[in-house]
């Protein structure tokens, strides 16, 4: 497997950079570094503080300023900080510039996802996708790399391979993406051998940001034993469970949850997962109202699904977390800026969606019989469709 960075037992502590540039605002940038640092939470580090920096554009050679680049050199320093995490992917160029300068281990925002990916992995399928999409990352960044194997080794006869043990490099990671590549061909022809076999039976597919609570969700209406965990990528392997409601059976699917700023490696290499949803009949999006971007989170869920050809599937929306949002809500709040009530943001999003909408609480059972109810409702019209001799069942 492609060497992973970012992967030691103890607890790394840890800075976030971020540019914010003129097309994203204030509260949306906050949002990306509040979600980069929960990011490194789940892989296992601790932030010490975030450096931002408003431009027109990242600075070519170090992303940032050379100003904003030796405040942060200072504050590393002074505060014996081992890792430095950029908001935005680097490229080789840039890595090995901020290196100089930092003197400390530099990932981005890709390569810490890629190894919370690689960390969750759990099945042969996830592990060989993350392995493929670590190595498509790892192949244009070799130089940096040998580079870095340079700084650490040094001294006489130590000088640095020379191009030739990089290009051998290149031809043994280029021959791995193949032969991975291969491997997934593979895996994939199993896996529609095995939706072929349960193509008797309506599908579901649970979609939705990452950690929005879908795996509790699936453990509650399937009664089964997904894992499920307050961190971000709990879930990265499709897990598909037979659900009965009333006498009607169907299938119901967990799929990894999505996220801003998705590697595009990633999303390529899940193609086979992600597979049982495009060829869902139904998809549940789930959504964490409680969550402050829940409607950008619903957005980016949105372009994952068009990008993988399913966003004009049956869908279901399922507002989860309204026991947190409640504990948040101030009746007596009659300011501009006041959250609106339950009741009005079912009133918009009825309105907004031209499809079933719920508003529930996985982990506190709220509204989950009315839950199963739509559920059913809408598996019986699709069912209807494609089995018009079995009405017996309802």
């Amino acid at each position: 497997m492609a060497q992973n960075t970012y992967t030691k037992n103890e607890i790394e502590t840890t800075i976030v950079v971020g540019v914010m540039t003129p097309g994203i605002n204030q509260n949306t940038f906050n949002e990306y570094l509040d979600e980069l640092t929960f990011l490194i939470d789940t892989a296992g580090g601790i932030v010490s503080k975030k450096f931002a920096q408003k431009l027109q554009y990242p600075d070519p050679k170090y992303y940032i300023g050379s100003g904003k680049l030796s405040e942060i050199a200072e504050y590393i320093e002074e505060n014996q900080i081992s890792l430095v995490v950029f908001d935005d992917e680097l490229s080789p160029s840039q890595i090995k510039n901020i290196e100089k300068v930092l003197q400390c281990k530099i990932i981005d925002r890709t390569n810490l996802i890629l190894d919370i990916f690689a960390k969750r992995a759990r099945t042969a399928n996830a592990k060989t996708q993350v392995e493929l999409a670590q190595y498509q990352y790892l192949l244009p960044r070799l130089t940096r790399m040998w580079t870095h194997l340079e700084k650490q080794r040094g001294g006489i006869g130590m000088r640095g391979p020379g191009e030739k043990e990089i290009e051998t490099d290149r031809r043994i990671i280029r021959d791995k993406i193949s032969l991975l590549k291969e491997k997934l061909i593979d895996i994939d022809k199993q896996k529609r051998t095995q939706r072929k076999n349960r193509q008797h039976l309506v599908r579901v597919a649970l979609v939705g940001y990452t950690n929005v609570g879908k795996s509790t969700l699936m453990n509650l209406i399937s009664k089964s034993d997904v894992f499920a965990e307050n961190k971000l990528f709990a879930t990265l392997d499709t897990t598909v469970r037979k659900v009965v409601i009333g006498n009607l059976p169907f299938l119901l699917s967990d799929t990894v949850g999505f996220i801003r700023k998705l590697p595009h490696g990633l999303i390529e290499s899940f193609k086979s997962t992600l597979d049982e949803v495009r060829e869902a009949d139904i998809v549940a999006h789930v959504v964490d109202i409680a969550h402050s971007a829940y409607e950008k989170h619903i957005d980016t869920v949105n372009e994952t699904l068009k990008e993988i050809g399913a966003v004009d599937k049956k869908k279901i929306m399922i507002f989860n977390k309204t026991d947190a949002y409640l504990k948040e809500y101030d009746p007596y709040d009659l300011s501009e800026n006041r959250k609106p009530s339950q009741k009005e943001i079912e009133q918009v999003w009825n309105a907004k969606v031209n499809s079933p909408s719920i508003f529930i609480s996985a982990t506190q059972k709220i509204n989950i019989d009315k839950l199963k109810k739509i559920l059913y409702h809408e598996v019986v019209k699709i069912h209807k469709t494609k089995y018009p001799y079995n009405n017996f069942l309802y």
